[in-house]
């Protein structure tokens, strides 16, 4: 039995939950599914799956050999597309994981324009804005935001962006606009609780600390997002947060002769495994549509 086609229909297996499933995929017959499953079992002589009414659940050596049968395939494919040349078209299916909020207005809308250059390409975007662990969830690409933390991974700069102190002009005519960076301990924030809440503005060569408070913290862009839009309160974010409103003039800018430190976007790949086409070419998309302004 060809091992590389075990380790494609264990991991389908695996991915779609059900050797029925992964037999559509595969084209193949459910009893054909099951019995290389089967023969690769006893071949690696262990337990792979635990097989209950339920369904189906990998054991511990199970996932471990998930893990590491899923980069040796994307190793593989990447081998071949290699021989073939630069010319070979991307196929597959490619994992991405991004915040929710920069994927919805950033990356999302744009992704016809990708999908119709790679027809044989299947895009799946883990929408999270958490910092995950990109082997254990099986993402072959991560877009974020801010300092590295994966020694490990391999990153990419794809850009950086601007931070403001934001608001609707309805908040600001209600509050008052700070005039100077002290002034915004007076102000409602909104805050993050993923991020510092004492910011450093810088003019001139000066330098001010100032720590914003608020009465409401959230855990996501999106909630901040939609209290700022509710005239909640200002907050300190960057500006790619709120692009759409800022066109718009739905929010504006306060303490623009002040600057913040700017924000870098990284691509990130996992480490211990090469990178592959569908990845890469993911990325530079990315950095494509950053550089170009959006519509209106």
């Amino acid at each position: 039995m060809d091992r590389y086609r075990e380790m494609l229909t264990y991991t389908r297996v695996i991915e779609a939950g059900s050797f029925s499933a992964a037999a559509r995929q595969l084209n193949l017959g459910q009893p054909a599914v099951s019995k290389i499953v089967a023969q690769l079992e006893h071949r690696l002589q262990v337990s792979l799956l635990i097989r209950s009414t339920h369904g189906l659940s990998p054991t511990e050596a199970g996932r471990h050999f998930y893990e590491r049968a899923k980069s040796a395939i994307a190793e593989a494919d990447e081998a071949e597309r290699a021989a073939r040349g630069a010319g070979a078209a991307l196929s597959g299916r490619l994992r991405v994981s991004a915040a929710t909020t920069f994927a919805r207005l950033h990356i999302i809308p744009r992704l016809p324009g990708f999908l119709a250059r790679h027809p044989q390409l299947e895009v799946e975007i883990i929408l999270d804005d958490r910092i995950i662990d990109l082997v254990a969830e099986g993402i072959d690409l991560s877009i974020r935001m801010g300092r590295l933390t994966d020694s490990s991974a391999i990153a990419r700069k794809l850009a950086t962006g601007a931070r403001s102190v934001l608001a609707t002009p309805g908040y600001f005519a209600r509050a008052g606009a700070p005039r100077s960076p002290a002034e915004l301990v007076e102000h409602e924030a909104v805050t993050n609780s993923h991020l510092a809440d004492t910011w450093a503005f810088e003019r001139g060569g000066k330098q001010v600390s100032v720590a914003v408070r608020g009465r409401l913290r959230v855990s996501a862009a999106e909630g901040q997002r939609a209290a700022v839009l509710a005239d909640m309160g200002l907050t300190i974010a960057s500006d790619w947060m709120f692009a759409p409103e800022l066109d718009q003039g739905l929010v504006t800018r306060a303490l623009a002769d002040w600057s913040l430190p700017p924000v870098d976007l990284w691509a990130i790949f996992p480490g211990g495994r090469m990178t592959s086409a569908k990845a890469r070419a993911f990325a530079g998309f990315v950095e494509q549509t950053l550089a170009v302004p959006s519509a209106g």
